[in-house]
């Protein structure tokens, strides 16, 4: 049996184990930007939430330029509720009326951005939270379904003030509301902006926060994770219909950031403690990583 000295040995050689690991990755990233997008049930749970939290507060003291890009459904689902309003859905998307509309920025902007710029700051980070609007940072467009009211797609990306904040230490939060060059506000897809950010910043990497695995081979069986595909390969899988359902957007913000610069794109399990770190800056990783071929 180890007695309690023998255990601590090993607890410690086991963490000295895992930072020379991460140590390599940590010089091929340093000054690098990773854009990620932060949902699902990561988002929900407060012991997971204080993981994501502090891990992209490590990333920020290990020289890496994180973004963290988020959306908030469940919360706008219940203020909705709570002011008598019908969430509506329509093919995935929020049935977004006028009225759901300032309900969306509220509760993404006023409430969701601020916990979580300042949790990140009571973690030690230094975070400044940030919508669309802020500096001209993304200009919308409507979707194009009249039916989704202002359901809105990025139509430019104004980074300026992002490589400001970055270059200076700073840790950007922002959430997925824009305006059109008029001024009327929009509900863009949180995966969609994510991606469009890290093509407009050529990221070293986008990470998208899921409540899956990544992509697998029978979506049933965890044990089937595809763990790294190049942008044929993930078209293929989309039109052999292994990815499917609400993967299929996911991959194909993926594909699209891959296709305008950035290096490497990420599906992994927010459910998983500490996720973002195992997938940086470990050997194996625990999600799918899709590149674009020129870096297979």
């Amino acid at each position: 049996m180890i007695n309690d000295t023998e255990y601590i040995r090993q607890t410690e050689a086991n963490r000295v184990e895992i930072l020379s690991e991460a140590l390599p990755y940590i010089q091929q990233f340093a000054g690098r930007t990773v854009v990620v997008k932060y949902g699902g049930a990561a988002m929900k749970d407060s012991t997971l939430k204080d993981k994501v939290i502090r891990d992209i507060v490590f990333l920020s003291c290990v020289g890496l330029r994180p973004i963290l890009v988020h959306g908030g459904g469940p919360e706008i689902n219940s203020w909705l509720g709570k002011l008598g309003i019908e969430a509506q859905f329509k093919n995935g998307l929020r049935v977004t009326d006028a009225a759901t509309m300032d309900v969306v920025e509220m509760v993404l902007v006023g409430r969701v951005n601020k916990e979580i710029v300042s949790l990140i700051n009571q973690a030690g980070g230094m975070a400044v939270g940030l919508c669309g609007k802020d500096g001209h940072l993304i200009t919308a467009r409507p979707q194009g379904d009249e039916a989704i009211g202002f359901v809105g797609e990025v139509s430019n990306v104004n980074i300026k003030i992002l490589e400001t904040l970055s270059s200076n230490g700073y840790i950007p939060v922002v959430s997925s509301v824009a305006a059109d060059d008029s001024g009327q506000a929009y509900n863009i897809n949180a995966d969609t902006v994510a991606g469009e950010i890290a093509a407009a910043l050529g990221a070293e990497k986008l990470i998208l926060l899921t409540d899956t695995r990544g992509i697998l081979t029978d979506y049933k069986d965890p044990s089937t994770l595809i763990p790294k595909v190049d942008i044929p390969e993930a078209r293929q899988l989309i039109n052999d219909g292994v990815v499917s359902g609400g993967m299929i957007p996911k991959v194909t913000c993926c594909v699209r950031s891959l296709a305008q610069g950035v290096k490497a794109a990420h599906i992994i399990d927010g459910r998983i403690p500490h996720a973002l770190l195992l997938e940086i800056f470990t050997d194996v990783g625990i999600g799918t990583m899709i590149l674009g071929s020129q870096f297979k």
